[in-house]
């Protein structure tokens, strides 16, 4: 009880000595404001920064956990793994093909499904072909076609909603239904780049399986009409098309080879995977399933960490300014305060109190100060979310991070006690003869 009562007086006369020094505090707050805003925003931009390349990798690998498994089938086998991951919510094949929208018997505008700032440069496109060791040789026997109103796209056929393990976000129009039955007009789900590309070109609704190339994939006999059920955001720089597999496999030519598919799963889904596992060797595949599960803090963590020191060093720095600037002011003050202090020693306070006293001061102004800058951080988050918003998409409705806030708060607080541990021991040394020479 007495150390509550001890600890509300020094706060009490502390905040009176605040209140008695109004400009000196002040000039205190502006130097420690700059240390503390320092601090919240190299926190606020690490936490941020973290985020963001997180739902990058995400995006494009899936999220942390996620299982990847990844096999090659010929046509039966191809045809027994989807009949195998048929309403399998944990589990999600994913294959993928060249196809072309657009009139037939044309090079693409972007031939090999190049993003669009390597397309249409003027130059024919010829077909190549290369291994595995960098040699390309060219492919074509004959003339090569003209470039026309066509879109080579990457096709990607999924058996099931795959956004429980890459959280691909919807931009406009919907998602892919797969509670339907197949339709034999393939519902498209576009991509940014593909969405561009075909806001830029006006080209036919017709898609043909089959690189432009000629190298790789089906052989392009399959002739379909689709129709655009929405756009998403899927962190590819290629334009990419999603389709239900049901309905790409009514238009995929028998005789294509051998199809590559990945598997996204929970571990909840490995029950799946390995009765499709005994379902291939029964046929004669005898193949191995390469897994592979997804662990993006690992490989970034300690970058970020990296940089994050670096940048809260360079903080600190500017907090010891402040630091700086609050001892100065506090051994000044307590240098002109040594009688009044004297005083409150003879009259029988503790020398602990008396530190205490001038400590809770400068802790005041730290946490008053680590405040206004935690504000200031959050605001000026905002406002550059509502400025630069509509061109940077990354910051849109992005939120303050608390850590920021909490480590705004423990600066403060340090910044304080740091600042005020000297003085407060210069004044619980004061002797009680002194108020004799007042």
């Amino acid at each position: 009880m007495a150390l509550s009562g001890r600890f509300r007086s020094a706060l009490v006369i502390g905040g009176q000595g605040i209140r008695a020094r109004k400009l000196r505090t002040f000039l205190s707050m502006v130097s420690l404001f700059l240390g503390v805003l320092a601090v919240v925003t190299v926190q606020a931009g690490s936490v941020l920064a973290n985020r963001a390349l997180l739902a990058d990798i995400e995006l494009t690998a899936g999220k942390d956990g996620t299982i990847q498994v990844s096999l090659q089938a010929n046509p039966e086998q191809a045809r027994l793994v989807r009949e195998v991951l048929a309403d399998q919510s944990g589990v999600v094949a994913v294959s993928s093909f060249q196809a072309t929208v657009g009139e037939p018997g044309l090079t693409p505008i972007n031939p090999g499904a190049t993003p669009l700032k390597w397309a249409d440069q003027g130059s024919s496109a010829v077909p190549m072909f290369c291994d595995n060791q960098g040699r390309c040789m060219a492919v074509s026997d004959g003339p090569v076609a003209p470039r026309g109103q066509a879109i080579e796209v990457q096709l990607v056929g999924l058996s099931g909603d795959i956004r429980s393990f890459r959280p691909f976000q919807v931009e406009s129009g919907s998602w892919l239904d797969f509670a339907g039955a197949p339709s034999l007009s393939p519902g498209l789900v576009l991509n940014r780049e593909a969405a561009l590309a075909f806001r830029q070109y006006q080209v036919p609704a017709e898609m043909r399986l089959g690189a432009s190339m000629g190298v790789g994939g089906p052989s392009g006999t399959a002739n379909s009409t689709p129709h655009i059920v929405g756009t998403v955001h899927d962190g590819q720089q290629f334009p990419t098309v999603y389709v239900r597999s049901d309905e790409l496999a009514m238009w995929t030519p028998q005789e294509t080879g051998d199809q590559y598919f990945s598997l996204y799963l929970s571990p909840s889904g490995e029950p799946v995977v390995q009765r499709l596992e005994a379902r291939l060797n029964a046929l004669g595949a005898h193949q191995p399933l390469y897994r592979n599960v997804v662990n993006a803090r690992e490989h970034i963590g300690a970058q970020l960490d990296l940089m994050s020191w670096i940048f809260l060093g360079m903080a600190a720095l500017v907090l010891l300014i402040g630091v700086a600037g609050i001892l100065n002011v506090g051994l000044a003050t307590v240098g002109e305060r040594v009688e009044e202090f004297a005083l409150r020693r003879a009259v029988g306070m503790p020398r602990l109190l008396l530190g205490g006293v001038v400590l809770a001061e400068t802790l005041i102004i730290g946490l008053l100060t680590a405040g206004a800058a935690v504000g200031a951080g959050a605001l000026g988050l905002q406002l550059v979310s509502s400025m630069f918003g509509s061109r940077r998409p990354e910051l849109q409705g992005v939120q303050f991070p608390w850590e920021a806030g909490v480590a705004g708060v423990a600066a403060g607080v340090a910044a304080g006690v740091l600042g005020g541990l000297l003085p407060a021991i210069r004044a619980a040394r004061i002797p009680i003869a002194t108020v004799m020479r007042a």
